[in-house]
């Protein structure tokens, strides 16, 4: 992993010197639950911005430059759920693509996609709280000195509105690409350790029935994309071993 690692950053910076700076290099991350989508993520945008601080000493005046941030502050709360016209398949198939507020991630990244100017303000990203299963809205900051974003999500190369209108705004589209095997078994460990599943033969009808399902659409529904990247069964994929918090898409 880590040689792949190196070379996006390496790649991403050189193309980061390139843009104006009225710019903001937008990068979207995506690949099925259980790939490694995040991990990859959050090492990359933590390394990029470890190399601002390196290649920019005593100029940074603490100003982050490249920043993370994951779509599951996206999905539709427990309420809005409830709202949908079959609200018990919407629960049981939450992290699916119609489970997620799409809408309102296209318009961030619009917003995004503004000129760079002196009067511009910290925009906000939602998170989600896994403790009361729901998202919190406008906590995630984007302060105007961060001009290297990386999105992680399921469905960022998805070829469907609003998802594929918002991949025509970013810079560049990467997919963590992984055996289906091996990300049921990842799944299969995250819900036994999250809580999600009771047992493992619970934990095997989540990842089987929901999200592989999900995966597949996907797989299949995936827009071309700059980078691919193989992510397989080692240890170094493993969010702990990399410092990066878990994600449970959700549940």
């Amino acid at each position: 992993m880590e040689e792949q690692v190196d070379r996006l950053v390496n790649k991403t910076w050189e193309r980061f010197q390139l843009i104006p700076d009225s710019e903001r290099l937008l990068i979207a991350v995506s690949g099925i639950p259980g790939s490694g989508k995040t991990t990859l993520a959050a090492i990359v945008a933590r390394k990029l911005e470890s190399l601002h601080a390196q290649q920019s000493p005593g100029v940074t005046n603490g100003a982050p430059l490249a920043t993370f941030v994951p779509m599951d502050g996206y999905h539709l709360s427990r309420k809005q759920l409830d709202a949908l016209p079959d609200p018990v398949t919407a629960h049981a198939r939450r992290g699916a693509a119609f489970t997620f507020d799409g809408e309102s991630f296209l318009a961030l990244v619009k917003k995004l996609r503004e000129p760079l100017c002196p009067k511009m303000t910290t925009l906000y990203a939602p998170s989600f709280d896994h403790a009361v299963k729901d998202p919190v809205a406008d906590d995630i900051a984007i302060a105007p000195s961060m001009r290297i974003i990386v999105f992680e999500g399921n469905y960022l190369s998805l070829n469907k509105s609003p998802w594929k209108d918002a991949a025509k705004l970013m810079n560049e589209l990467w997919f963590v690409e992984v055996d289906f095997d091996v990300a049921r078994k990842r799944l299969v460990r995250r819900h036994l350790k999250a809580g999600i599943a009771k047992n493992e033969e619970e934990a095997r009808k989540r990842a089987d029935e929901n999200d592989l399902v999900n995966g597949r659409e996907i797989v299949d529904g995936r827009l071309d994309v700059q980078e691919i990247i193989v992510s397989r069964e080692d240890g170094t994929w493993v969010p702990e071993e990399q410092g990066v918090c878990e994600v449970n898409d959700g549940n």
